[in-house]
């Protein structure tokens, strides 16, 4: 009778175990997306604005295929905060799911190893166990490792080149490297960062995120009783481990006789899958990094015996008092409201940018007071056209009737990107103030616009324009 109440659940495993589609893959399918993305984000414009580039050579930002210029800064704090609040929101809820699913150390030691020493040289035997190193006492292999640290080398720089293209634009970047001499900084930095991903990703390997990467500190802090985790079933499983991380089972009799229906089978495939070299029976780990292969290892074991996995993807809350994980909790809700407040601003303050800047500053001449009574104030406009077209300038005082613009006398041309320094003069034949104690500033506000698009394209400076004390306006017109 056992066995026939047991096959109904065994077929039913093994069905599952037929149309399952392991972790591993799904990882390689985000691996490949990330990886386009990557690279051909940089190669996409409109209207001559990328989607994110951080450009010191020009002083720009580009977001979201908006150009902003170094004046207009204000947006990087909303930036870090998204990226903070986020790795916080990401980590809380999943873990270290980025580690495993999309960082690209992660990303880089799985094209290393799995697909170009395992898959292309055969120099490892199979990527179900990473724990066996090759044999490098064979000449073959010394070979083959040869060949993969020269496929990585073109492939590191390549990362190293994409990575650079955030900074400086793909266009730049391939006329700069035609010419070395004058950009050694460039140069240097692209071949230093290839070399740095060639030395993490051939001999340092996980070592980095198990003792460089500052991410796995900070994921304690972050972690709650209901975040995802890879995490082994102990109730069905029995325990491998005490609560101190010792050894206390060592073969299947001291298993069953700890708990009679373990179903541990004591094969370690979990063990030997594991990228960072950790036994997930033991509980939770920093070196975990939620890739999962684990699960897929344990997965194929179990399901062949008609069992489901003891290695799964869900919460220690759950795994305790099986109930669902609770996703919507105080301190996720905290981070999804802090991270929309951060949007809001960002989109909002992009909203407000301006497609031309203007900086007014004053000369070391306070006034000039002409024999019939006008009175000059000399300025110095410096307008700068951050929108992708030329356009032609000019510019009212809107405030002031009384005041007005001497020179420049017409408008002029502002090519993209450019700035153009203007000598401006603003008169008044009025008598503004007649004050004997004191030279007088009166406020004024400047609008400053597109002659071809005053609607889009207009600004406004407040500046001073400063009258002469009464007595000394007098003496002058005496004169």
């Amino acid at each position: 009778m056992a066995s026939t109440a047991s096959t109904p659940k065994k077929s039913k495993a093994k069905e599952y175990l037929k149309n399952w589609i392991p972790y591993r893959y799904k990882r390689y399918v985000m691996f490949a997306i990330i990886t386009v993305i990557a690279l051909v984000l940089p190669f996409i414009k409109i209207n001559g604005n990328h989607f994110f580039l951080l450009n010191f050579d020009h002083m720009q930002l580009h977001l979201l295929f908006v150009r902003f210029d170094m004046q207009e800064l204000y947006l990087m704090p909303f930036l870090l905060w998204i990226l903070f609040f986020g790795i916080f929101f990401i980590t809380t809820l999943g873990g270290r799911v980025w580690c495993g699913w999309a960082c690209p150390q992660t990303i880089f030691r799985v094209i290393y190893r799995d697909l170009i020493e395992t898959k292309l040289l055969r120099l490892r035997k199979r990527i179900s166990n990473k724990q066996i190193e090759p044999d490098m006492s064979k000449p073959e292999n010394k070979v083959k490792k040869v060949i993969a640290i020269l496929i990585w080398t073109a492939l590191a720089l390549i990362a190293a080149a994409d990575f650079v293209w955030y900074f400086v634009p793909p266009e730049e970047f391939f006329k700069y490297i035609q010419d070395p001499s004058n950009h050694p900084v460039l140069l240097g930095f692209w071949l230093g960062l290839a070399a740095f991903l060639i030395v993490d990703v051939v001999f340092i390997k996980e070592n980095f995120c198990i003792y460089i990467c500052p991410y796995a500190r900070v994921q304690s802090v972050l972690y709650d009783e209901d975040t995802f985790q890879t995490v082994y079933d102990y109730k069905r499983g029995g325990r491998i481990y005490d609560e101190h991380g010792n050894l206390i089972v060592h073969n299947k009799k001291e298993l069953k006789e700890q708990k009679e229906d373990a179903e541990c089978t004591l094969c370690e495939s979990c063990v030997k899958v594991c990228p960072t070299h950790i036994d997930i029976r033991k509980g939770m780990q920093l070196e975990c990094i939620n890739c999962l292969e684990c699960a897929d290892a344990c997965t194929k074991v179990m399901g062949a015996l008609g069992k489901e996995s003891l290695v799964r993807w869900t919460s220690y809350h759950a795994l305790e008092t099986g109930e669902p994980t609770r996703v919507f909790r105080f301190r996720i809700i905290a981070y999804l409201v802090m991270l929309t407040i951060a949007f809001v601003a960002l989109f909002y303050m992009g909203s407000k940018k301006e497609h031309m800047l203007l900086n007014i500053n004053r000369t070391s001449q306070l006034y000039k007071i002409e024999p019939n009574g006008i009175v000059k104030n000399t300025y110095v406009f410096l307008f700068q056209n951050t929108d992708n077209k030329k356009h032609r300038y000019y510019f009212e005082v809107v405030n002031n009737k009384d005041i007005k613009i001497a020179r420049p006398k017409k408008p002029f041309d502002v090519i993209p990107g450019k700035k153009v320094k203007k000598v401006v003069v603003l008169y008044t034949d009025k008598i503004l103030v007649k004050d004997t104690t004191k030279d007088v500033p009166i406020p004024i506000k400047i609008k400053a616009y597109a002659v071809d698009d005053p609607k889009k394209i207009v600004v406004y400076r407040d500046t001073i324009f400063v009258f002469p004390r009464w007595d000394i306006y007098q003496k002058h017109i005496k004169k």
